[in-house]
């Protein structure tokens, strides 16, 4: 999952500072794709950890809390789009990216010695 969002973060400040339009391109195939890795792992944590009598509600909060996030996330990219540039702004959100998983890392060791996706691991 972390890996995911480095790739994510990392080919995001790649497109922020590419001038050429086929280097850009590849950045954002890989970062739609570390996105996706992410997703999918993070998604399957939540089905494999969460007990079962609480499994649909967990589900519905954590869809819910994703899609505000997305709205907020636009706000917030064209507010830092005004105030420091386009390019800044996605420069920025790929190094805050990789400083999030950086503190994240620290935060919870038990998810970065996670080795495979399976119930109980």
């Amino acid at each position: 999952m972390f890996g995911g969002v480095v790739v994510f973060g990392v080919t995001t400040i790649v497109f922020g500072i590419s001038r050429s339009i086929p280097v850009s391109l590849v950045a954002l195939f890989l970062l739609g794709a570390g996105d996706m890795l992410s997703v999918f792992v993070r998604q399957t944590l939540v089905q494999l950890e969460t007990p079962d009598a609480i499994r649909g509600r967990v589900s519905a909060v954590s869809s819910m809390f994703i899609g505000a996030s997305n709205e907020l996330g636009e706000f917030e990219s064209g507010l830092t789009a005004r105030l420091f540039g386009p390019v800044g702004a996605v420069v920025g959100g790929g190094i805050a990216t990789l400083l999030v998983v950086a503190l994240y890392l620290k935060l919870f060791p038990q998810l970065r010695q996670l080795k495979e996706l399976s119930r109980g691991s």
